[in-house]
């Protein structure tokens, strides 16, 4: 059952913190542009609000909650109401598939990956974002998160678990970038891409398929 309930009922909420950390929320986008293919047909899976897929040209999403999916659509946006594990596509119909931080609110994660790897076109990709459970904010976020409203029912992944699941979707050619460092959480720059993981609180895998 997906995990929406909390953003059904605080979407705005949700919505206006990339206001209020926008050197974050331009960072986070920043580094999953760097890995996002320059041309072909997209899907975000998870698209929220859409405030990562309409800075980056995704015009096609899927979200389970109808109060994010209504704001994603004020952002031109055509959201299907569908989860990640479920999704109403044809095999090979897109050129790629983007997740940002809808990993850890998925119920069957193997699933959704396998669903991914069936809509996605050969040598197409799947780019997925993410909180690193071994990152410094990663561990932060597993300390409070009963008592936060969006993350209360998130379960969080390293690297190498994404990689697992990855894997076993058939899935390869693994890229990584990686942002959000803890020693400049408190600036009001964009923060660099770097290539790989394991210094950055936000990291990206990009896997072949």
């Amino acid at each position: 059952m997906p995990k929406i309930e909390a953003y059904d009922q605080h979407a705005a909420e949700y919505d206006a913190w990339f206001d209020k950390n926008e050197s974050i929320y331009r960072s986070e986008l920043q580094v999953v542009r760097s890995l996002l293919p320059t041309s072909g047909r997209g899907v975000e899976i998870g698209v929220g609000t859409g405030r990562f897929a309409q800075p980056l040209g995704i015009t096609i999403g899927v979200e389970p909650s109808l109060a994010m999916r209504a704001i994603a659509e004020k952002r031109g946006i055509t959201v299907y109401d569908a989860v990640a594990e479920a999704l109403p596509f044809s095999d090979g119909q897109f050129d790629f598939a983007l997740m940002v931080t809808t990993l850890c609110f998925l119920d069957d994660v193997g699933k959704a990956f396998r669903e991914a790897h069936r809509f996605i076109k050969p040598h197409g990709s799947l780019i997925v974002a993410f909180i690193d459970k071994n990152s410094p904010l990663g561990k932060l976020y597993e300390q409070k998160k009963q008592s936060s409203v969006f993350y209360r029912d998130a379960t969080f992944y390293s690297v190498d678990e994404v990689v697992d699941y990855l894997r076993e979707a058939q899935f390869n050619r693994f890229t990584f970038k990686q942002t959000v460092f803890p020693d400049l959480n408190d600036t009001q720059d964009i923060q660099p891409v770097k290539e790989g993981y394991g210094e950055g609180s936000f990291v990206v895998v990009k896997g072949i398929k």
